[in-house]
């Protein structure tokens, strides 16, 4: 994808199908701010080029106001916020009868309100500029079909699915496309961790017959936040090996 000139801010940027994604959109010519709370994103963007293409800024994305800091500082380094990626989330598999009140409300502000906050603070940039822009949200297949082992995490993914919608259909005309992603089971330094009885069954769920790549799920956010995708609004496209065509 053809990403000169642009400048894109990925959340959650530093590990992951999110170190994927800014490793895609520097490759496709985009400067790139790593947004994360982890200080190991410092490190990352150190290895990844020098200040002119690339830094880390330090966020804790379920605050509003380090989230708009954020925004206003990249685009104070670069000039301008054309793509954002809104990738940061956390992981819960708790059942609701067991789950804490204190777990399901962190879950919430990180995964829900957190891509709420990206997006809101991104758009209201994208709008002062008049440039238009891309957002793409990282939902899940478990933001597509329901999940008894992932109760509050299929809600927040749930939720971000329609805030897409909402989002694609009310800034399309300003050029600001708003898409989401869906990945399935991705296979990450995470799942890397799991026994291997329980990752060879979580890559059986997906026809395909395996685990996704990260670079698989970073080539499709690249497209979206592309100009080959300028037709595209307000839909969550499933990077899954065919999990939710079941």
């Amino acid at each position: 994808m053809n990403l000169e000139n642009k400048v894109a801010i990925v959340t959650g940027g530093a590990s992951g199908i999110g170190l994927a994604i800014t490793q895609k959109f520097l490759k496709d010519g985009a400067k790139v701010v790593i947004a994360d709370i982890s200080d190991s994103g410092q490190e990352v963007a150190k290895g990844l080029g020098d200040e002119s293409k690339v830094r880390f800024f330090k966020v804790d994305i379920a605050d509003p106001n380090q989230v708009k800091e954020m925004i206003a500082q990249t685009a104070k380094w670069y000039g301008s916020v054309d793509i954002v990626a809104a990738n940061a989330g956390i992981p819960t598999d708790t059942p609701i009868h067991l789950e804490e009140p204190e777990a399901h409300q962190k879950a919430l502000a990180i995964n829900l309100s957190g891509v709420y906050y990206t997006d809101k603070y991104a758009i209201e940039q994208m709008l002062k500029q008049g440039t238009g822009g891309s957002i793409i949200n990282t939902a899940s297949i478990l933001g597509l079909v329901g999940d008894p082992d992932a109760i509050t995490y299929s809600a927040t993914k749930g939720g971000i699915v329609n805030l897409t919608r909402s989002l694609g259909t009310a800034y399309a005309k300003e050029g600001i496309r708003v898409n989401a992603i869906a990945p399935g089971y991705i296979r990450t330094i995470l799942l890397d961790q799991l026994d291997p009885d329980k990752i060879a069954a979580m890559s059986d769920v997906h026809p395909i017959g395996r685990l996704g790549r990260t670079e698989e799920v970073a080539s499709v956010v690249a497209f979206l936040a592309s100009d080959e995708a300028s037709f595209i609004a307000g839909t969550t496209i499933a990077v899954d090996g065919g999990y939710t065509a079941q």
